[in-house]
This record gives structure tokens, sequence and C-alpha cells, in this order.
């Protein structure tokens, strides 16, 4: 999961780059970086995993001059990556995950083609990708027959002299934007990087879609694909809020789901409705809103020193982030009957060893929690959120449920089973809830409003490809 932004201005295009990139900073805890096109690619890469992005960009920002640019917070590799290439020097910056990772580098092996940048894994995927572009006739085919090769998600960003070269995921698992002000053009993935920086959105960019962004504008020099199936988790969890994806408001889906949980949850008796900073706080107030509770905070996050714990990689990070950053509140919690909203239980530790436990420690009466997304049942396959299907909690729940690892699971996928609901009644008792409600498949696609078939539900069902993957054979 990584955060990318690009702009081209008719006049210097420093300070609109810095702080659109920095708009990135909840999607990436590892690194940051910035390419700058002036008399020639200027590069910068820091760690900022004990820092923010402005702090370790702000000074050098001051130092660099050009009118186009591209910026990334990762949260793996090292980039952007330079690379000069039979097509002039070029720089490029990626979002996404590639399964075949593997496969497509031992095949560059094969051709005699070498990796040179610092990774965590085999090789580079940024790198890979940009070598991957090289093996085509020009920056466009190449661009386009690498995304055909990628099996996963990889949506990019890449700068030369001509411009920004702007290309969504074939799927359209990842999202871009292209939006435009008096004298620039902008291309991000998250739109709450353009209100204050005075972009307005032009064009959401499509599945395949490859674009064009200069001074003189936009066009797109690659058409999009007829399908697409967005990641249904951007607008549940990892997304801003003030962000839109294909045109949809990420706080108005998540207050609608909060609606829908407390449509569901009739008769229920409580005296406050809280939501777990930051993400579950919009849809506890579509819940507070629905069933006319109050929606007041137990909970509060230390936000200036501490981001997402979703994000770091190593558990033991996650851990110290989840500890530190929610403080209780005694005087809100102590004798109340409380309802918390979040948006997923992943792996069920957070939720269970900081942020439960500090409402029973503070005299909570009860402790319910409703979840915006059904329960994770598969790792995803297109970002570096869950691995493996051990991390998960409901599937630890069936493994004590079965005494084994079922290869058939889904009687605990429809939540109208009697499997279900044990799977259900385990993880609460695991947590230590008075209750515990998941979302429905059903209410969650409703209150994001796309057609199902255009959304990704691996996680939750295990599909997400098929209806794509049945439309292009019948073409």
């Amino acid at each position: 999961m990584s955060g990318i932004f690009g702009v081209v201005s008719k006049e210097d295009c420093i300070d609109l780059l810095l702080y659109g990139t920095d708009y990135h900073s909840h999607l990436g805890t590892e690194y940051g970086g910035m390419a700058v096109y002036g008399d020639e690619i200027v590069r910068q890469i820091h760690n900022i995993s004990q820092s923010q992005f402005k702090s370790k960009f702000f000074e050098e920002s001051r130092t660099l001059k050009g009118n186009k640019g591209i910026g990334v917070i990762s949260a793996f590799d090292e980039q952007p990556i330079y690379l000069n290439s039979s097509f002039g020097p070029f720089c490029i910056a990626t979002n996404g995950l590639i399964e075949n990772l593997d496969e497509l580098a031992a095949e560059l092996f094969s051709q005699g083609i070498s990796f040179s940048e610092v990774s965590k894994g085999p090789v580079n995927l940024t790198e890979l990708v940009a070598k991957l572009i090289t093996c085509g006739d020009s920056l466009v085919d190449g661009i386009e027959k690498a995304l055909v090769r990628i099996k996963g998600s990889c949506s990019l960003l890449l700068l030369n002299k001509d411009g920004i070269y702007a290309a969504r995921d074939k799927l359209g698992y990842n999202t871009l934007t292209v939006g435009a002000k008096d004298g620039a053009w902008a291309v991000t993935t998250e739109t709450c990087a353009f209100p204050n920086l005075g972009f307005e959105v032009k064009k959401y960019v499509g599945p395949g879609e490859i674009v064009k962004i200069t001074e003189q504008g936009m066009e797109t020099v690659i058409p999009a694909k007829s399908c697409s199936q967005i990641c249904s988790f951007l607008w549940i969890y990892t997304g801003f809020p003030a962000s839109s994806y294909e045109d949809i408001n990420v706080e108005i889906v998540r207050e609608r789901s909060g609606r829908f949980l407390a449509a569901r949850d009739k008769g229920l008796d409580i005296d406050v409705v809280s939501g777990i900073p930051d993400s579950g706080v919009a849809h506890a107030l579509g819940y507070a809103m629905e069933s006319g509770h109050p929606f007041r905070r137990p909970l509060v996050k230390y936000t200036p020193g501490y981001g997402r714990s979703y994000t770091p990689l190593l558990q033991k990070t996650r851990d110290l982030i989840a500890t530190m950053k929610l403080v209780p509140i005694k005087e809100i919690i102590k004798g109340n009957r409380i309802v918390i909203c979040d948006d997923s239980i992943v792996r069920g530790t957070q939720l269970k060893n900081f942020t439960v436990k500090k409402l029973w420690n503070s005299g909570a009466r009860e402790v319910h929690a409703r979840i915006a997304c059904p329960p994770l049942l598969f790792p995803c396959r297109y970002s570096l959120s869950t691995r493996t299907v051990y991390e998960l909690v409901a599937r630890r729940a069936i493994r004590d449920i079965e005494k084994k690892d079922p290869e058939d699971i889904s009687a605990y996928i429809n939540s109208q089973t009697p499997q279900y609901e044990k799977m259900v009644k385990w993880i609460e008792k695991d947590i230590g809830l008075t209750s515990l409600k998941f979302q429905t498949v059903y209410d969650m696609v409703k209150a994001i409003g796309l057609p199902k078939e255009n959304i990704c539900l691996h996680c939750w069902t295990g599909e997400g490809l098929d209806y794509c993957k049945k439309k292009e054979n019948k073409v």
C-alpha cells in the first residue's frame, strides 16, 4: 500500500509536489521519495519510519527547481526509481503488489538484466516495473505490456522530459485521479490532496488506462478497459475521509455503513456510541445518527505522535503503536454500555489487547463491537495488508471449531448459517466482548454504491476477479 502524486505546472512545481505527496502519509510508513525534472532529473528518497514526510523533505525541497515531478510515500520499497534507458532518462513510482514478482524477475535475469536498488524482497518492485517497461517498443508500449504481464495490481507514474505518464492497474484495484487548476495539472492516488492545493477533479482514470499530463493538459494515450474491480477496503478503511474514488466519497460511505449496522441492531440498549480512531469514527457517526444514541469519544487518538497501526510490516511495531496511540477517558467510559464501531478485525490482537481491555479497565459496563465489513477470511492478493490465512482471527476461529483447516469454508462465508454464527461467537469470546456483529457483504456493497461485480470482495468471499475474467472470455 503506497500513495503516489504527480504534478506538471507552467511554473515551479515544488510546493505543489511536496504538499500533494504529503497528503498520502496515511498510506505508507517506510519510505518517502520525490523526483523533479528541471534542467535534469533530481531524485530524493528518505526513510520515514520514525518521522513525517514533510520533516524529511521540507528543507531539501527548497533547493529543488523544476516544473514537473512525482512523489511517493511507500509501505515497502525505496522509490521513485531512476533509469537511463533507450527512451531517455525517466523516474517511476508505483502503488501495488505483484504476485508473480519472482517469476518476472527470473525472466529478466535470464535475459541478462540486473537489479541494483535496495529492496526488502528479492528485487525492488518498482525497479522491476521500470525494467519491464524498457522491454517495450516505446514508453507507452512498455507500460501497456507491463500492466498486462503483472499479476496482482500496479498503478504507476512515470516522469520524463515530456511530462508524466499515469497508468492505472488493469483491474482498477488501485485508484488514480487527474485534477487541474489554472496553470497546472496533477494526478493522485488520494483526491484529498486536491482541495487545499486548488485542484478540481477532471478525470477518474479507468482500469488499464494510460494518460499523459503536460503543461498543455491531459490526453488519453491508451483507453480504459471495460471492466473494473476496485478495492472495497478503500472506502471501509484505507482511504482518507476527504477522498473520493469513482466519484464516491469515503466519509459518506462510512456514514452509510454505520447506518446499516445500526439498522440491524434494533433493540440494543446502550448509553454511548463510539468509533475507534480514525477510520472507525465515521462508521460510528452513521450508527449514532440511525440509532439515536449519542456519539461520544471514550478513546481518543494522540494524533501528533502515532499513525496507523495497520500499515507497519512488523507485528511488534503494530502492537507498540496500538498500545500508545489510544488514550482512554475514564469519565466517559465508567459505568456505561458502549458500542464501538471499527472498520475491520484482521488479526484481532489490537482490538483485544489494546482497545477492549482499556474500556474494561476503565469501568465500562458493557462493550459491544460493530464491524463495518464482514469477517476477513482470505489474505489480500493486491496489497501488503495480510499475507497468510494464519494471521486472520476468523481463520483461527474456524480451525478451533473444526479442529483442522477445512478446504471448504463456504458455510462460514454465508452470514445466515449456524457455522457463521459459531465463528462470530468464538471471536466475540476471544476478544472479550459483550456482543459482536459484522457488516454483511450485501450491506457493505450497498454502502459503497457500486455494482457488486465492479468491487473486489476477495478478502471476504475468496472471489474478486471472476467477473472480469468471465467477461474477457466472452469477448
